[in-house]
């Protein structure tokens, strides 16, 4: 159940949508207490419920709006006119650095729920996650400028390779958020290792 379908009043959402990001991000899914949650948002347990029929259902519709959130945010930072694969790889995670800055707990309840083992919510998440992953992958790529690429290589696989490389040094970064707050990142250095990546991508398809 997505929050834009549910028809909460604005302000009493936003606080919802805070609480929850910030009890669920510091505590998991299963030691999160909607107690703390309506306490912080400020609104009684019967309200919580009339909207969410658990807390199940409260984590999976906050992961998928904030999912949602995040990758509008980098959507509207992208430049659209640049075709080149590698540059635009490298700009989304420059936006995600900033976007870090920007919002610290829904970053924070988006890495924490990306490790969220609890099988009652995991298999939800990862659904969501993949199908975020598809449609950013084609929502990005598929309009990048090809004749860079060396001829007789397979694009649309090597592109494929490219992204997958990437996902997995995103992936690598989130797995240290369980010892690192997003703030302790060293950026320079995650920055570093993906232009090394590049390099090497480059070498392999470009001509």
């Amino acid at each position: 159940m997505l929050f834009k379908t549910l028809n909460i009043d604005p302000e009493k959402e936003e606080r919802i949508i805070n609480a929850a990001t910030q009890i669920f991000a510091k505590n998991g899914y299963r030691n999160a207490s909607t107690n703390a949650i309506v306490k912080e948002a400020k609104i009684s347990k019967g309200i919580l419920f009339h909207y969410f029929n658990s807390k199940k259902d409260l984590y999976v519709s906050l992961y998928e709006h904030l999912s949602d959130l995040f990758t509008e945010k980098i959507y509207e930072r992208i430049d659209w006119n640049e075709r080149d694969i590698f540059v635009t790889i490298r700009a989304v995670t420059l936006i995600k650095f900033e976007l870090f800055a920007v919002y610290p707990h829904l970053i924070n309840f988006l890495t924490s729920a990306f490790l969220e083992e609890a099988p009652e919510v995991k298999d939800d998440i990862e659904q969501i996650k993949a199908k975020m992953v598809e449609n950013s992958f084609a929502k990005l790529f598929t309009d990048m400028d090809t004749s860079k690429f060396k001829e007789g290589v397979d694009v649309k696989k090597s592109i494929q390779i490219i992204y997958w490389t990437f996902e997995g040094i995103a992936n690598q970064q989130q797995q240290k958020a369980k010892t690192l707050s997003v703030e302790e990142i060293n950026q320079e250095e995650v920055l570093a290792e993906i232009d090394s990546y590049i390099e090497l991508l480059k070498a392999s398809f470009y001509q």
